[in-house]
């Protein structure tokens, strides 16, 4: 665990996928072809602290969806990438807009897609309920699944690494 503390340490940007981290990775069609997805509240709380903690997020995500539009919007996540079937190339796009490296990224995702990415950042990351070829690959796994607050468990980890995490849950301890 000491390994993953010490790169989580340098982490500035923390990338999830969509389906399958953010939701337990379930489609959800209405009759008339509407998308329906199931986010956590903890993973949101998460992902607000981490940004407010001066961590940026992001999301790259296979698939295209209003529902993650709207759920990235009342998060605030500035970043999100939507139908990218290469996530690589989304990634690279990211590095050269925020200027950072591998090594200062975390990436969390679920399947095989996610795997070029995982393989190339500084902190890679899975969960439980993942196939078994990507916990082979990833760095750390969460205890939490997809969906169920594995994202909220992520940002937790980043924030404490960086020792940001006492001072963010404060503002909510001293009101």
């Amino acid at each position: 665990m000491e390994k993953i503390l010490e790169k989580a340490k340098q982490v500035r940007l923390v990338i999830f996928d969509v389906d399958g981290v953010l939701t337990n990775g379930t489609l959800i069609y209405g009759p008339n072809g509407t998308e329906s997805k199931m986010f956590h509240a903890h993973d949101g709380m998460g992902m607000r602290l981490l940004l407010k903690s001066g961590i940026d997020i992001a999301i790259i995500t296979a698939r295209s969806s209003d529902v993650v539009t709207k759920r990235m919007q009342d998060l605030e996540v500035k970043y999100v990438y939507q139908g990218c079937r290469d996530k690589i190339i989304a990634y690279d796009e990211l590095k050269q807009k925020l200027k950072i490296n591998d090594h200062e990224i975390a990436y969390v995702g679920d399947d095989l897609p996610d795997l070029p990415v995982l393989r190339r950042v500084g902190l890679g990351i899975t969960v439980p309920n993942a196939p078994q070829i990507m916990q082979q690959y990833a760095m750390w796994t969460t205890e939490k699944k997809g969906g169920k607050g594995a994202a909220r468990e992520v940002c937790d980890l980043i924030m404490q690494a960086r020792g940001s995490y006492e001072k963010t849950i404060n503002t909510y301890l001293e009101r």
